[in-house]
């Protein structure tokens, strides 16, 4: 066993025992893939989430939203996700076990993801690549199988097809209309939403790097793509990032720089996606993410997303060593033309306004009312909408047009092709997507991992620490009276009443075995300050406020106390 494998089990035997995550159902055997977040886990989740948000929200132009989990199919199809939200899976044909063939491959190729299944079997058969379970190397050929889970709204019979969601982002899509009012159409603007994810995992893997039940944090940006993007990247050119830029590029070597140097030579092709990237290195480094151990990755050409212009994935580097925990992308126009397209909705789009008034002259095909209504009676306001949309200049008759699957026939004296002149003061268009979508769930365990430290007593016995920020743990103070006699259970409950009264402070009694056990307990889950109640308190009521990291000890009154965590 591996060193990092070693402390990944330690670490996670740890955070099992103390409340923070266990696999999920382990009474009936567990289910791969699912973990539950304990006392602990819960509140530190919580916490990371509360963080995100506001990390978000007090730009000022983002606001959160939320939406179903179940999704009908139309959007699913409509997104892309129906026909390829696929991974290519392997069975064994000795044991018939199932794996995902990229996972297969790791080691031996340096982006199996990027492969399609000839070239995917092609590898396996070059690196005679052995079964897991059984050590074969009888591969059947690699398939697509789509990683949604399916279910229905409503009864069995008349039910409508559904999807658990892949993602967050067709909710914000989707809600669009609605955002883009509450900015009275002013862009750029963003949504965010926080919530579960699914996907049916061929075979998850690396405890909590891999899950059929994630949280997922997402935030939607909308741009106009031919605006100045005003981002002053220099406040942070004291601040240098690990990039491995795309090898398409001309280097793929990772090298150290500012994200406005790296946008300025190119490297990072958006300006708004290199914005994101700074505001999300920065937001991970106050997580208690080890920024020396973060780099930003771009997507190969032959990887990214044919709409995207441009994509990066923030990875972490740990005990699975380096894994993606966000993705930046700028997506394009690509979603909301995609429901546009489906839903024939004008609701989709944005204004913008010329920097200059435009006299515009065009050949339009004006219906004669007195004509049309009488000949299509109720359908005849549709057809005039449509006919005043097309060019004069590109019409022949007789005319066939084609609206909500019926046809009708136009003819030449129906209508009056004319020029007019006209006044242009702006035009709508399609914005364009920068969504960054973070992993809550990785960045959890890289989290706890890069917090959690082996001290080294005396007697060469191993003290565990969790250095959790402050901002996100679990519990803020402990409160131990040094016995639970004299009348030191009361002071410290007292203490603990007094404190309560301080916005979002959590605080908790323990006065279980000795101090020195409790000191150790409340290291080990990550406490920042311990109160202890003593003899002396009982004679001055100043009480120990001892620190974790450094394990200093200073004495306070109950005031000076108040004070302290008030400025926490």
């Amino acid at each position: 066993m591996g060193a990092d494998e070693h402390k990944s089990r330690r670490l996670m035997s740890l955070l099992k025992k103390r409340g923070y995550i266990q696999p999920a159902f382990e009474l009936y055997g567990g289910v791969a893939g699912l973990y539950d977040y304990g006392p602990l886990g819960g509140r530190l989740r919580r916490n990371v989430i509360r963080k995100w948000l506001n990390h978000w929200i007090k730009l000022g132009n983002i606001v959160e939203i939320d939406s179903p989990t179940i999704t009908p199919e139309a959007v699913l199809k409509a997104s892309g996700h129906i026909g390829a939200f696929n991974d290519y899976a392997s069975e064994c044909k000795s044991c018939n076990s199932i794996f995902r063939t990229d996972h297969l491959l790791e080691g031996f190729h340096n982006n199996p993801d990027s492969l399609d299944n000839t070239a995917l079997d092609k590898e396996l058969l070059n690196h005679d690549i052995q079964c897991p379970s059984c050590n074969k190397t009888d591969w059947a050929p690699s398939e697509p199988l789509n990683l949604m889970f399916s279910t229905t709204i409503g009864a069995s019979k008349g039910g409508r097809r559904a999807f658990m969601r892949p993602e967050t982002a067709q909710g914000m899509f989707l809600q669009y209309p609605s955002i883009y009012r509450h900015f009275r159409g002013k862009l750029p603007f963003g949504a965010v939403q926080i919530g579960k994810g699914y996907r049916n995992e061929i075979s998850p893997r690396q405890g909590m790097i891999r899950l059929r039940e994630f949280n997922m944090a997402e935030l939607e940006y909308f741009i106009d793509p031919e605006s100045n993007k005003n981002y002053n990247l220099q406040l942070w050119d004291e601040v240098l990032v690990n990039l491995i830029p795309d090898p398409m590029g001309g280097d793929s070597k990772e090298l150290s720089s500012t994200i406005n140097e790296a946008v300025e030579k190119g490297i990072i092709r958006d300006k708004t996606v290199g914005w994101f990237m700074i505001k999300t290195y920065e937001l991970m480094s106050e997580l208690g993410i080890n920024t020396e151990l973060i780099r930003f990755r771009q997507h190969e050409i032959d990887e990214m997303a044919h709409y995207a212009t441009d994509c990066w994935d923030l990875e972490i580097f740990g005990c699975y060593g380096w894994i993606e925990c966000v993705g930046i992308a700028n997506r394009g126009c690509y979603d909301l033309k995609a429901h546009q397209k489906v839903t024939k909705s004008n609701e989709l789009k944005a204004w913008r306004d010329f920097e200059k008034e435009l006299e515009i002259e065009k050949v339009v095909c004006s219906p004669i009312q007195s004509i049309v209504g009488p000949q299509f009676k109720d359908k005849s306001k549709m057809i005039t909408a449509h006919l005043e949309e097309l060019n004069g200049l590109e019409i022949e008759f007789p005319l066939t047009i084609n609206i909500n699957r019926e046809q009708f026939i136009i003819e030449e004296h129906m209508v009056e092709i004319k020029k007019i002149k006209s006044i242009e003061r702006g035009e709508w268009f399609t914005p364009h997507v920068v969504e960054p979508a973070f992993g809550i769930d990785r960045i959890i365990w890289h989290i706890l991992e890069h917090s959690y430290q082996e001290v080294s007593k005396e007697n060469d016995e191993k003290y565990t620490i969790l250095s959790l920020k402050n901002n996100i743990c679990p519990i803020d103070f402990s409160v131990y009276p040094l016995y639970e006699k004299d009348g030191m259970p009361e002071i410290a409950h007292e203490i603990i009443d007094k404190i309560r009264e301080v916005n979002e402070i959590n605080i908790n009694y323990d006065g279980s075995k000795s101090i020195g056990r409790r000191y150790a307990r409340g290291d080990e889950i990550g406490t920042p300050y311990a109160i202890t109640v003593d003899h002396q308190t009982l004679e001055d009521k100043t009480v120990t406020l001892r620190e974790r990291d450094t394990q200093n000890q200073t004495r306070l009154s109950l005031e000076e106390l108040v004070q302290f965590v008030s400025k926490y």
